[in-house]
């Protein structure tokens, strides 16, 4: 119940925030949207807690099907949007984004290879590293070439690599990885990234690159022009200068801090950050007492998940890393954001409450 507490508690702030940054469309149907796909969070989150998790991972054949399966039909039923990315199905005016709801399935796929591996030949066995490379590769491989969501793909590696470290893979892997995508880096730099794409990736850390800030800039430089209003305590919900005439790009999904920082000031932001840290915390706390290896597994990588996701949106809000279009967990507008991140607290729930029903806890 604390997690629960604390998501729904980062929720109906984020339904707030959402409700104030659009206001200016003068529609409430992304607070109407949002809450609906928090009630349907809520749902699975009691229903993931009452699933045993070696179960679900027992189903490891259909989960990697669905997966694949559901990544691919972006290649038919995918839209672009305004984003330039495929990484929408849309009917009915509802839009679900294969991408989110993977990283659960993922991650306990992920979880269930590396305990296999290591009861068998050994995680850090010359063998093994392929496999575990190859299902990471595999996910992200079709993200990016379907979807060219490259935020994504960025997530799902984050969530591979601190699993394998905290599996116990070999330090000597994981420079030898540093070494391969050292040498690879260049020819991918060079071949497959276009001049724009790069720009925007260099954008934070070369001030020679849209110094005026009217084009590559251009979002980060209205995020920051937003937070500056806010100071201390901030201008008050629903009364933020730059929120409140809609200046700053996509301030209900990806600059939903921006709108934290202006109308809740510093104070807010800290809050924010807070809440966000307990439940990463939270879910770390269940993983190292769940005496399980799939529990620990799964949750430092769920962890993982929200860990590089707050610091991305939080680093692009104010101008310390490339946007790549990553909400804030639990605050920005996004049905399927909410409904996986509810599934995903409900499956460290579970452990949490597996492991009490066992005598682990005292």
């Amino acid at each position: 119940m604390l997690l629960l507490g604390l998501c729904l508690a980062c929720t109906v702030f984020g339904i707030v925030l959402i409700a104030s940054a659009t206001k200016v469309y003068h529609t409430r149907q992304y607070v109407l949207i949002q809450s609906a796909a928090t009630v349907i969070g809520i749902g699975l989150y009691f229903v993931f807690s009452l699933i045993d998790l070696d179960s679900i991972a027992s189903k490891w054949k259909l989960l990697f099907a669905f997966s694949v399966l559901f990544i691919m039909s972006l290649q038919v039923l995918g839209v672009a949007d305004n984003t330039g990315n495929r990484a929408w199905i849309r009917f009915a005016g509802i839009g679900i984004q294969p991408a989110e709801v993977v990283k659960i399935p993922f991650t306990i796929l992920l979880a269930k290879l590396m305990c296999h591996l290591k009861d068998t030949r050994g995680l850090s066995n010359i063998w093994s590293v392929p496999q575990l490379v190859g299902l990471f590769g595999l996910f992200a491989g079709l993200i990016v070439i379907i979807s060219a969501d490259m935020g994504s793909a960025l997530v799902y590696a984050s969530i591979f690599i601190v699993m394998l470290w905290v599996g116990g893979l070999k330090l000597y892997w994981f420079l030898i990885g540093g070494g391969v995508i050292a040498a690879a880096f260049p020819i991918v730099w060079n071949n497959f990234f276009t001049e724009r794409y790069r720009m925007r990736i260099l954008a934070p850390y070369d001030p020679s690159i849209d110094p005026e800030g009217l084009d590559i800039k251009y979002q980060v430089k209205q995020s920051l022009a937003a937070m500056s209003h806010g100071g201390l305590t901030g201008s008050g919900l629903f009364h933020g200068p730059s929120t409140q005439s809609g200046a700053t790009f996509a301030q209900h999904t990806d600059f939903i801090f921006a709108v934290v920082a202006e109308e809740l000031g510093f104070l807010g932001c800290l809050l924010v950050v807070a809440l966000l840290a307990g439940i990463i915390i939270r879910c770390i706390y269940v993983g190292v007492q769940s005496k399980s290896e799939m529990g620990l597994l799964v949750c430092t990588g769920l962890a993982a998940m929200l860990i590089f996701q707050t610091l991305e949106n939080i680093g692009m809000c104010i101008g310390l890393t490339p946007v790549i279009g990553l909400t804030l967990p639990f605050f920005s507008y996004g049905g399927s954001s909410i409904i996986t991140l509810f599934a995903a607290m409900g499956i460290v729930s579970g452990i949490r409450y597996r492991s009490k029903s066992r005598g682990y806890y005292y």
